[in-house]
């Protein structure tokens, strides 16, 4: 295989901390490509320092981009054609690699959340001074906040691993507490929980997937966590619990 250094990016990764340390000078890599701020991994824009703010401002950019086409076409379509424009250019980009989002400040999330506020607007056909958004987006469109959206995906990703249906690079992330000799004895075990790995920074290490997935499997309900769930019948659940806390 030859590298094309036409689409090849090369980013430094690491805290601002250790990345003003260097000063702008890092080691030099014979690979015959530029250094950049930031780099794009399908489709995921991820800053020098690990963080996706970036990626959220395109995504929400785009997001209204189509939102304001959709504004002017409003009243030539029914409620489900409007429906089915609006998962195909909003709601898919937002949910689109969402894992990347856990962990991450609620800032950066509640930029995601007026994209899906402003895609509610417009498939109800209300205005933003109305009253009652909460309302329409989890009893009427059956719509997830964006938080819970991430948490639905790392969760479904975790119950695949544990069920053989994950690619096996994921399903060695999810190791349980009942499979480790000395944490046999503990409670734990016996409510299929998952070992956490230990972490450093709040900011980078727990953002891991071998992190967050761990962390967000063993917060969900015992009955959840039951080996014997399909997965069909494991996301139904999900999604049932996580509406009844609103």
């Amino acid at each position: 295989m030859k590298l094309n250094t036409n689409k090849t990016e090369l980013l430094w990764a690491g805290t601002k901390n250790c990345l003003s340390l260097h000063d702008g000078s890092f080691p030099c890599l014979q690979l015959g490509a530029v250094l950049h701020s930031r780099v794009r991994v399908l489709e995921v824009v991820i800053s020098s320092d690990l963080s996706v703010e970036k990626h959220v401002s395109r995504v929400s950019a785009s997001s209204f981009h189509y939102l304001r086409q959709l504004r002017r076409i409003r009243r030539s379509l029914n409620s489900d054609s409007v429906a089915t424009l609006i998962h195909a250019f909003v709601t898919s980009r937002v949910d689109y690699c969402n894992a990347v989002f856990a962990g991450v400040p609620k800032v950066t999330t509640n930029k995601l959340q007026r994209v899906l506020n402003a895609a509610a607007r417009v498939v109800t056909g209300t205005r933003k001074c109305d009253r009652g958004l909460s309302q329409l987006l989890h009893t009427e469109l059956h719509w997830l906040g964006v938080p819970e959206r991430v948490k639905y995906k790392l969760s479904v990703m975790v119950h695949r691993c544990l069920n053989g249906r994950a690619p096996q690079y994921l399903a060695t992330l999810c190791v349980s507490v009942a499979s480790v000799g000395s944490r046999q004895h503990l409670r734990s075990a016996a409510r299929h929980q998952l070992a956490v790995p230990s972490y450093r920074l709040s900011t980078y290490g727990r953002r891991a997937v071998a992190v967050t997935s761990p962390m967000t499997w063993n917060a969900l309900l015992t009955q959840l966590r039951r080996p014997d769930i399909t997965t069909a019948a494991f996301g139904r659940f999900l999604k049932t619990v996580m509406f009844s806390e609103y």
